[in-house]
């Protein structure tokens, strides 16, 4: 299988895994929204058990941090991908497998209200061993709600 299509059919079987295959992510009701070579983003509704603030309404700083976080490792995962791209289709999927979150950064910039987020994602630098990755959470409206900075074993 020529390494491109490899490359493609990898992302499909890791976007199943996403939205089909980690009940956390199921939990908070986050699916992947889009998955592109270097960028990847996830949607999650507003959900009334989301509500961190009962007076205000607003999402809890833990979905947040979760939603950045599931971003960050999709994203370091692209990373890696892209420096493995005369790998087997096998140790790629082996390599994702491996995969875990080393260090988390959020900044919670605005209370989290809206019908809908979007948390997107791209690498910042891929290394053998370690991918950093910088997240965003935004509303509907494009408000944006927070930011991350993830480092992710990729190893």
């Amino acid at each position: 299988m020529p390494h491109g299509k490899d490359n493609a059919a990898v992302i499909k079987v890791v976007k199943d895994i996403f939205d089909e295959r980690i009940p956390f992510n199921g939990v908070l009701g986050i699916s992947v929204d889009h998955i592109g070579t270097e960028d990847a983003s996830f949607r999650l509704p507003m959900r009334d058990d989301l509500v961190g603030n009962f007076l205000r309404g607003n999402l809890h700083g833990g979905v947040i941090s979760a939603t950045l976080d599931v971003t960050g490792g999709l994203v370091a995962f692209l990373g890696a991908l892209r420096k493995m791209e005369h790998r087997s289709y096998q140790d790629k999927l082996e390599r994702f497998s491996r995969m875990g979150t080393i260090d988390l950064r959020v900044d919670y910039l605005r209370p989290g209200l809206g019908e809908y987020f979007i948390s997107t994602g791209f690498v910042l630098r891929t290394g053998n061993r370690v991918a950093v990755t910088r997240m965003e959470l935004k509303n509907e409206r494009d408000v944006l709600i927070a930011v991350g900075t993830g480092t992710y074993i990729v190893s």
